[in-house]
């Protein structure tokens, strides 16, 4: 079993009384005191296997310190082991002991960290700048660090296209990113600019309007009803002048929930009876319950119910086939043409067709006379 596996519980065992360590992420993070920087660093590799080291670098945490970070890895048994040791030096003093003797490959992170963040890593062999010219001033991760190029030149935003051409164009009200400084107050223009206007306070502009002039009436407050009185807009709309004792205004719904809306009335044209009562009306027209079992317009009645009403915009009340042939129309009753002559009423046929000549009769049409 390897020793990274007893971790974080024995953090104190392995590291020391002082270490701090949490796994989360898969990732082991082990804080240890500056002191304990370069052995902590040789347990990792000796003891847990973290012999693969992956990177070196620095945070700049305002009020605590620059927290120095080192990543390594154990490839042991093909399985992947993360371990991430840290610790902190203060901003006075940023010093800490190189790696390179146990680390190899930390010799160029070191550099980098040098320079960005300015921490000085003692018995460093080549402690020189990596990225950044010999002649730049400054460190430009530390959160203080001044971005000049800012200074230098406006920010982008602050002119609009048209705006360098006509310098009399009104232009709009410059803003500083952070970290950048007053140009007044720091780079070559330090001095020579004169002080921006300050916006002055609301306060103060209502204070100097009302010297300025006469004396302006107090504000009324914004709102001056209750919760129950409601807005303005749902105050009742006032009588007109001269009309005294007007009638107040009826009430918006008159109807009882059996009755529903004015919508689901039963058409007069449906029915044949008279047009339904208007909504303001004070009751509704009596209606007689039905006798159980009576059918109304195709529905039955339940006993002691009363049908809901219809309404003329519910097609689904209306049963009726989705296809309905035309029906051809009647044909008209069969009178006496006009201009013809009295009917001639024919005689009527014997019941018994072999009467007494029968079909044997005496012939008409010829034979002996």
């Amino acid at each position: 079993m390897n020793l990274y596996d007893s971790l974080p519980d024995a953090v104190a065992t392995v590291f020391g009384a002082e270490a701090l360590a949490d796994l989360s992420y898969d990732v082991l993070t082990v804080d240890v005191p500056p002191g304990s920087w370069i052995p902590s660093l040789e347990i990792a590799r000796d003891k847990l296997g973290c012999t693969y080291f992956d990177w070196l670098s620095a945070v700049d945490e305002p009020g605590t310190g620059f927290r120095v970070c080192a990543h390594v890895v154990s490839l042991e048994n093909h399985r992947v082991r993360r371990l991430l040791l840290r610790t902190t030096v203060p901003h006075s003093a940023p010093s800490l002991p190189s790696a390179v003797a146990i680390y190899a490959g930390a010799e160029w992170h070191e550099r980098e960290t040098h320079e960005m963040f300015g921490v000085v890593f003692t018995d460093h062999p080549h402690l020189v700048p990596l990225l950044l010219p010999e002649n730049f001033e400054g460190h430009p991760l530390r959160k203080d660090f001044v971005l000049a190029a800012r200074v230098a030149k406006a920010w982008p935003g602050a002119k609009e296209p048209g705006e360098a051409h006509d310098p009399n164009a009104p232009k709009r009200r410059q803003m500083l990113p952070p970290g950048v400084p007053d140009p007044n107050d720091w780079g070559p223009l330090k001095g020579q600019l004169p002080p921006a206007p300050a916006r002055p306070a609301r306060g103060a502009r209502a204070a100097a309007a009302g010297t300025a002039g006469a004396e302006a009436p107090a504000r009324p407050a914004r709102r001056a009803r209750s919760v129950a009185d409601g807005s303005t807009s749902q105050a009742a709309t006032p009588a007109e002048p001269g009309a005294e004792g007007a009638p107040p205004r009826p009430a918006r719904r008159t109807r009882s929930v059996s009755e529903g809306s004015a919508s689901q009335a039963t058409p007069a044209a449906e029915s044949g009876a008279t047009p339904p009562v208007s909504e303001a009306a004070p009751e509704a027209a009596p209606q007689s319950d039905p006798a159980p079992g009576q059918a109304i317009r195709g529905r039955t009645v339940a006993p002691g119910r009363r049908p809901a009403p219809r309404s003329a915009d519910a097609p689904w009340h209306h049963a009726q086939p989705a296809f309905t042939e035309p029906q051809p129309p009647p044909a008209p009753a069969a009178g006496p043409e006009p201009g013809a002559g009295p009917a001639v009423s024919e005689p009527a046929e014997p019941d018994d067709p072999h009467g007494p000549d029968g079909p044997d009769g005496p012939d008409t049409n010829g034979g002996d006379a």
